[in-house]
C-alpha cells in the first residue's frame, strides 16, 4: 500500500487541474465512518447492497435520495429521455441522488470493477438529466477463486488508471463537472 492509500478511504477527484468541491469532505467523512462495516482489506465478501446500507444514514443526513432496498418503490430512478407531453421516456436507476449538487452516486462491489460496471455506471451518469458530478464507489480490494486459484482485483487501482486515461485524453470529453472516485 502506498502511503497515500494508507488514509481510509483513498479517493480522488477528476479533473485533477480542479479543486474538489465542497461536497467531497463530508461525503469522504460518510466513507470513513462506515470504516469498521467498508473497508474492503478487512472484510471480504462485502456487497454492494451492504455497502450502501452502511451508508445509507450518512448520505439520507448530507442530503442523498438513496435507494433503500430491490423493490420497485424503494428504487432510485433518474430521467435520461422525455416523450409525448413531457412524460418520462427513459430512465435509469442509481444507487444515490444528491438534487441540489446533481451528484449520481453509485457503489459498487466485488467484482464490479472487472464486470464493466464501471464503464456502464460512467456511460449512464453522462446520461441523467441533472447529473453534474458521478461518485463512483469501488472496493480498495477483492479476492475470489477462478479455476480454484486465488486472484486478486485492485478495483480501485484499475479505476483509477482508466479516469486518469479518460482525463488525460482529448478524445473523450465527458459532459459532467466532475468525478468523485471513492475506494473503499
Amino acid at each position: 500500500m502506498s502511503p497515500l492509500a494508507a488514509d481510509y478511504p483513498s479517493w480522488k477527484f477528476y479533473p485533477s487541474r480542479a479543486r474538489p468541491p465542497d461536497w467531497v469532505d463530508p461525503l469522504i467523512a460518510a466513507f470513513k465512518a462506515a470504516q469498521p462495516v467498508l473497508d474492503s482489506r478487512e472484510h471480504q465478501g462485502i456487497t454492494s447492497d451492504a455497502a450502501l446500507a452502511a451508508l445509507r444514514p450518512s448520505l439520507v443526513a448530507l442530503g442523498f435520495e438513496v435507494e433503500a432496498g430491490k423493490r420497485k418503490a424503494d428504487k432510485i430512478r433518474r430521467p435520461v429521455l422525455f416523450g409525448e407531453l413531457g412524460a418520462e421516456d427513459l430512465a435509469y436507476e442509481v444507487d444515490g441522488f444528491h438534487a441540489g449538487d446533481g451528484i449520481a452516486l453509485e457503489v459498487e462491489a466485488g467484482r464490479g470493477a472487472r464486470g464493466n460496471a464501471v464503464y456502464r455506471d460512467l456511460v449512464e451518469a453522462s446520461l441523467l438529466v441533472d447529473a453534474r458530478y458521478l461518485v463512483l464507489a469501488v472496493q480498495l480490494a477483492y479476492s475470489h477463486k477462478s479455476a480454484g486459484r486465488p486472484i486478486s482485483v485492485r478495483s480501485y487501482a484499475d479505476s483509477r488508471n482508466l479516469f486518469e486515461a479518460i482525463y488525460a485524453s482529448s478524445r473523450l470529453v465527458l459532459p459532467l463537472e466532475g468525478v468523485l472516485l471513492v475506494g473503499y
